[in-house]
């Protein structure tokens, strides 16, 4: 138990679950992701680890894909009505949900659900019924709830049913505990009543922390374009784990790669830049090959410690390159990728110092650039490179 307790922040219900286990009974674990975007992120991945280690010690590991929930919209830690999706949309992003979890999960031992399967089935009626069990008084408990009522933003009454909708999975699953964010214990909670009110064995609820993004500030969040997702490839995993704050690792050693607190205290022991490119070895290898991600090493490496080019960048001829029909400059050079916002964003990382032509640095963003005989190389911040040949 004490294992099985590591990185959970709210553990509720444990006493009961584990009786169950001193009794022999084979467990069914749930966590639901609503597939809301095509990507998993290393957010999901915490919680991930800890189905894996349920299902590694036997218990049935219950995959549920929120395709009905999705098209409601999670308001948990939400300001506002989330925006609603289409059915489309819906299963389009569900598509991919399942050969990314596999990345983390045995597939021949998962049991993979949707609550369309119950949800489509459903009356009005039925619906009516269930909102009974829960009242107004009750739904503003919830923080968020409660913060936007107060601030007189719309709720809408969809959004109220979430957590009667999630709660419900547990009852239709019979689940005996429940993973999730800390953020959805209040819905969790509510699936915990409403198996009591069907005289079902109540599910545990196990918590676990909200990973902070690449930003160390914020959660990961693809709304805050913070995140590290299972489809990265291998330069981007890797380059955006380089990128990470360096209090912020030691987390991500805890989160995702399950170290303790003696193992921790060791690597803080240790260079930091050393202790992150161990960390952005080990958590690249998880979702591609490890000699990719020792490449990746070596690349960076080259380029960061050896002040080096990398081996691979994209290449443009001079002649693709629309210049306006100006005289050739670093800021329409640049601007003519597809790796910036907009132009004023490449003027201020010219003016900030953070580009280099050749490795000399340049910050005048109207530079004049010449044809090159042979070919020159860009370098806008760490990680962007362009060579143009003439």
């Amino acid at each position: 138990m004490d294992n099985l307790l590591r990185n959970v922040e709210t553990a509720i219900g444990e006493e009961e679950l584990w009786q169950r286990i001193k009794d022999g009974k084979r467990l069914k674990v749930k966590f639901g992701v609503d597939p809301t975007r095509p990507d998993l992120t290393y957010g999901h991945l915490v919680v991930f680890n800890k189905l894996r280690q349920f299902q590694d010690l036997g218990h049935e590991a219950i995959l549920l894909i929120g395709d009905f929930t999705a098209q409601i919209g999670d308001p948990s830690g939400q300001s506002n009505l989330r925006p609603v999706l289409t059915k489309e949309q819906v299963d389009e992003n569900a598509a991919t949900y399942l050969a990314q979890a596999f990345k983390i999960l045995d597939e021949e031992k998962t049991t993979v659900r949707k609550n369309s399967e119950w949800f489509g089935e459903m009356t009005f009626s039925d619906c009516l019924q269930l909102a009974r069990k829960m009242t107004v008084a009750r739904m503003l408990e919830r923080d968020d709830f409660s913060k936007r009522h107060l601030e007189n933003n719309p709720i809408s009454i969809v959004e109220f049913l979430y957590p009667l909708v999630q709660g419900y999975d547990s009852v239709v699953l019979q689940a005996d505990i429940e993973l999730g964010g800390s953020d959805q214990l209040f819905n969790m909670l509510v699936g915990r009543n409403l198996q009591k009110e069907r005289s079902q064995p109540q599910q545990a609820v196990f918590t676990l922390p909200i990973l902070v993004g690449l930003d160390g500030k914020r959660k990961m969040s693809k709304s805050y374009d913070n995140y590290v997702a299972f489809n990265d490839s291998p330069k981007q995993m890797f380059g955006k784990v380089m990128s990470i704050p360096d209090e912020a690792m030691y987390t991500y050693y805890q989160l995702l790669l399950n170290f303790n607190e003696r193992e921790i205290e060791f690597l803080k022991s240790e260079h930091p830049m050393e202790v992150k490119k161990k960390l952005a070895v080990e958590l690249t290898s998880i979702f591609h090959e490890a000699q990719e991600a020792k490449a990746e090493l070596q690349q960076f490496e080259q380029v960061f410690s050896k002040k080096e080019n990398p081996d691979e960048m994209p290449i443009i001829s001079w002649d693709s390159i629309n210049f306006n029909g100006e005289s050739p400059n670093l800021l329409d050079a640049l601007a003519s990728l597809d790796a910036f916002d907009s132009k004023g964003a490449v003027r201020r990382l010219i003016q900030q110092g953070a580009v280099r032509i050749d490795g000399m640095q340049e910050t005048n963003p109207f530079h004049p650039i010449e044809k090159p005989k042979g070919s020159i190389v860009l370098q806008a911040g760490k990680r962007i490179f362009l060579r143009i040949r003439g």
